[in-house]
């Protein structure tokens, strides 16, 4: 482990409740989730029209990435080339491939068809900010803080990149969470160093 390398932002979304770097900023409970993430949408006041034809996990993941980057990211200081997106979750695009599944009884419907990969929550995150680095999406079991934390601080450490969004974006049915981490080699003033050990700690909020 490099000890130039930094956790600088952090976001999870869980439970109807976003927290940036460990302290809740919003909530709104008593909502279905499509509902609450129109209510995270409109909270974080982001004039982004695409926004609404998403499918549930991608506009989870997009606005985590969103809420990561608000007042934490200088995308100055980075070519398009040097920012990556590493992600995982546990059922991939099940929630939407159902419900596409669901249309092909009668007409199958091409904007749900779209979403029915996970690593498009990565191009809508990428097109949004014209990154241009490496991008992964792994699926696990579960939150594999280990293999994140090896893998991006590989990719860093080869200068493969400068910068890296890496997490958890997970939503089937009525169960979701987003964990994202914004990893950088430039110490900034909420940084914690990039390890397993934090990256659980954070995860766990």
């Amino acid at each position: 482990m490099s000890n130039s390398i930094y956790i600088t932002s952090s976001c999870i979304i869980s439970n109807h409740i976003v927290y940036k770097n460990g302290q809740p900023i919003f909530e709104n409970k008593g909502l279905a989730i499509s509902d609450f993430l129109v209510s995270v949408y409109r909270y974080l006041n982001n004039q982004y029209p695409k926004f609404h034809k998403m499918d549930n996990l991608s506009k989870l993941g997009w606005l985590a990435c969103e809420l990561l980057l608000q007042n934490s990211f200088d995308a100055a200081k980075y070519k398009p080339e040097e920012t990556g997106i590493v992600l995982s979750n546990k059922n991939s695009s099940l929630d939407t491939d159902t419900r596409y599944l669901q249309t092909t009884n009668e007409i199958p419907s091409p904007a749900l068809f779209v979403y029915t990969l996970p690593n498009i929550m990565i191009g809508e995150i990428a097109i949004t900010h014209g990154f241009k680095g490496e991008n992964a999406f792994f699926i696990f079991d579960e939150f594999d803080a280990a293999f994140v934390q090896q893998y991006v601080n590989n990719l860093l450490n080869c200068n493969i990149l400068q910068c890296c969004i890496c997490g958890w974006v997970e939503l089937l049915n009525n169960e979701y969470k987003a964990a994202l981490f914004l990893i950088e080699k430039n110490k900034s003033a909420n940084s914690i160093i990039f390890t397993k050990e934090n990256l659980i700690k954070i995860y766990q909020v």
